[in-house]
């Protein structure tokens, strides 16, 4: 990405609340993800010199005290008692809640940014990034207990929140903009992107994971959409890439995880006119659970690509019995969703207890599908789901899902799968970070409980629901469900990972992005 700051980098601007829809349900597989923020092993080492090519605007000089940083940005920066410190150091998860970092910097530009990276370089402050707080690990809470993540300086880009939706149809979005302010902004544009549901994610974490989302079987990985990137390195240097300007940074940034290469300031996407959609929901009763299941892996990942759905098995406390739901959206005609559901209802052998369909704008799909978010306390992980499973296999997975009522405090666990195939599979392997191009979907697994209980049994659940899964899906994982249990990177990035190692080494040879278990 080329051209004038001004008219490329994000401004701040107010956030919109998100909708009325599906309900925790939905909440459990939408709110979540932006992958793992990075965290510093304190080094004594300058910044590297940048890449072949690039000029740099930044050198090792820069602030080397607290007080020197707060006086060389524009944006806001926090110390503990400082007024707004405990809204801005907590997570979206609450089992994060006891973190103590030693200093929030809000960053509002590209200048903040590089002041932040300089100080943490000069003063060997550990360092962690965040943007839209969705960390599953808590590593960007920059000093959790239980995170091997020791007390550090956040360099928060949620103040970078500006979407600008050009006459070319792109639209250069700050990567603090939350998913339902950049939904909305862009149907009032009658413009569209593919990505998650819920409207809390920030959408720069959730794109450089890959961006698993309600439409992508017909858009693509959201980082697929993805057409240029303003990014700052470790050592201050701002650089404008995309697939012609630096494109192994670039490559990165689609599907690495989030502060594998440096910290983002701006993203480009590629939007489409809005389509319209017809959000379906479907509830089937428990006895007929693994019929659902095999009936939904032979439909979902290789339908028509105008279809994507998600299928979740849940089990609590908040559940009377044991939940088998779909829920759905089809942006075709109505008759060829008709046809489509229809052939997947019979293949199931099974009478739906609840069917739904509405045909919405845009616009009102994702408001519905967004929920009513909250902070709730979680524990979760995944699988790529690279095969169809056996009858033997599904009765594993019905049987996991159920036993979430029997762990003691599970308000609500189980797994949730999400369909790939369709515009996800025509992207080859290795052209961009994520390799999972050929999987049929995404398992997640969660168990969400009360505030302030002790996550072991949660974490134990939902760990042992993807070991058992592990003879089907062997170890793959998605990035932006990140697990501080999986310390082989391979597990993310399979294939890439060499690649994304050496251009990480490039970037950064001093380690002022490390993290636990990531490249």
């Amino acid at each position: 990405m080329t051209g004038d700051r001004t008219q490329h980098t994000p401004t701040r601007r107010a956030l919109i609340g998100g909708g009325v829809g599906l309900g925790i349900a939905g909440l459990l597989a939408a709110c979540s993800g932006g992958g793992p923020a990075p965290t510093r092993s304190p080094s004594s080492t300058a910044g590297s010199a940048p890449p072949d090519g690039a000029t740099p605007t930044s050198t090792a000089a820069g602030p080397t005290t607290w007080q020197a940083l707060a006086a060389t940005v524009s944006g806001r920066l926090l110390r503990p008692g400082s007024e707004g410190w405990d809204d801005a150091r907590v997570l979206q998860n609450p089992r994060y809640d006891d973190a103590d970092p030693r200093g929030i910097l809000l960053a509002t530009s590209d200048s903040d940014v590089q002041a932040g990276l300089a100080f943490a370089r000069n003063s060997d402050t550990p360092l962690a990034l965040r943007a839209g707080g969705h960390s599953y690990t808590g590593w960007s809470a920059g000093g959790a207990p239980g995170t091997d993540v020791p007390p550090s300086l956040v360099i928060s880009t949620k103040d970078l929140d500006g979407i600008a939706v050009h006459e070319d149809g792109t639209a250069t979005i700050g990567p603090g903009a939350t998913l339902g302010d950049v939904y909305a902004t862009l149907a009032a544009k009658g413009r569209a992107i593919g990505s998650g549901s819920c409207p809390t994610v920030g959408i720069g974490g959730l794109t450089l994971g890959g961006g698993v989302g309600v439409l992508s079987r017909s858009f693509g990985l959201t980082c697929d959409q993805l057409t240029a990137v303003r990014i700052v390195t470790p050592d201050g240097t701002v650089h404008d890439v995309s697939e012609h300007d630096e494109p192994d940074l670039f490559w990165a940034c689609r599907g690495g995880g989030g502060g594998t290469v440096g910290v983002v300031t701006a993203l480009t996407f590629r939007t489409r006119t809005a389509p319209g959609v017809l959000l379906f929901d479907l509830a089937f009763p428990w006895s007929s659970a693994a019929d659902v299941v095999r009936a939904w892996q032979d439909w979902a990942p290789s339908a028509d690509d105008e279809l994507w759905s998600t299928l979740k098995l849940l089990n609590g406390s908040r559940h009377s019995r044991p939940a088998v739901t779909v829920t759905g959206v089809w942006t075709g005609s109505k008759t060829g969703a008709d046809a489509s559901v229809d052939a997947f209802i019979a293949a199931t052998g099974a009478t739906p207890i609840r069917h739904t369909a509405e045909q919405m704008s845009y616009g009102a799909a994702m408001d519905a599908l967004a929920g009513k978010p909250q902070r709730v306390s979680e524990a979760a992980t995944s699988s790529i789901g690279g095969t169809k499973l056996t009858d033997g296999q599904i009765d594993t997975l019905v049987q996991h899902a159920a036993a979430a009522g029997d762990v003691s405090g599970n308000l609500e666990g189980g797994v949730s799968l999400d369909a790939l195939g369709g515009a996800v599979a025509r992207v080859g392997r290795t052209d961009t970070a994520f390799p999972w191009r050929s999987a049929l979907m995404t398992a997640q697994y969660t168990a969400v409980f009360r505030d302030g209980a002790d996550p072991e049994p949660f974490d134990a659940y939902v760990r042992g629901f993807r070991a058992a899964m592990e003879p089907a899906w062997g170890s793959a994982a998605y990035a932006n469900y990140c697990d501080a249990a999986i310390t082989d990177p391979t597990a993310y990035f399979g294939v890439n990972t060499s690649r994304l190692h050496r251009i990480a080494e490039q970037v950064d040879p001093d380690g002022l992005l490390s993290q636990p278990h990531w490249v």
